[in-house]
């Protein structure tokens, strides 16, 4: 099974834990997350991007304050914007959050459902396999010398065939490169795998 397959897999079981949706973040660093994933209502999520609320959201506060697990209803840090309260005028009326890894490459999570709260046992599998995902796409502190260098020339405005020419290599092998970039840092395009080697000052 391939890594995007196995993420893809973990994502259907958070599913099936939460009913009012649910969204993870993982490994953010320098304000972004590696990969990112939310399920909840999309007026809410409307709502939520319209008025920055992830700069105001107290579950993203804890979040990067603490370690863990823990409901919603337990979270004592300030709302003065009331998103938790607003946000049970989508269905999301009971839930918890979920934090893990170091500051510097921090994983946050976070469930709903509207009919009750979670028991300890659906908190402990949502968190574990959040825990998974975090470990399973743990970004790379370095590429090889040969990823950077085909990225760099993508990154300067060469097509693959100015590239290849510039390294002295064959298409093929310029592209099976850019393909193991692509791999280690869980990119779907050349574009974002230039991007995020950017973002984590590997190119």
């Amino acid at each position: 099974m391939s890594l995007r397959s196995g993420i893809e897999l973990q994502t259907k079981k958070l599913a099936q834990l939460a009913p009012s949706g649910f969204f993870f973040a993982l490994h953010i660093r320098f304000a972004l997350p590696l990969l990112h994933h939310q399920t909840y209502p999309q007026g809410w999520t409307d709502l939520y991007t319209e008025e920055a609320y992830a700069l105001r959201d107290p579950i993203i506060a804890w979040g990067f304050s603490q370690v863990g697990v823990k409901r919603w209803s337990e979270i004592d840090i300030p709302d003065p914007f009331n998103i938790i309260g607003q946000a049970k005028d989508y269905g999301m009326v009971f839930g918890f959050a979920v934090s893990c890894g170091p500051m510097k490459s921090r994983t946050i999570a976070s469930a709903a459902r509207p009919d009750r709260d979670f028991n300890d046992s659906e908190m402990t599998e949502f968190a574990r396999i959040i825990e998974h995902l975090h470990v399973i796409t743990e970004p790379p502190d370095a590429l090889t010398r040969a990823q950077i260098e085909a990225l760099r020339c993508l990154a300067d405005g060469d097509r693959h065939a100015a590239a290849a020419a510039r390294l002295n290599i064959s298409e093929s092998a310029l592209k099976a490169r850019l393909s193991a970039a692509r791999t280690a840092l869980l990119a779907r395009t050349t574009a974002e795998a230039i991007q995020r080697a950017r973002d984590y000052r590997l190119l």
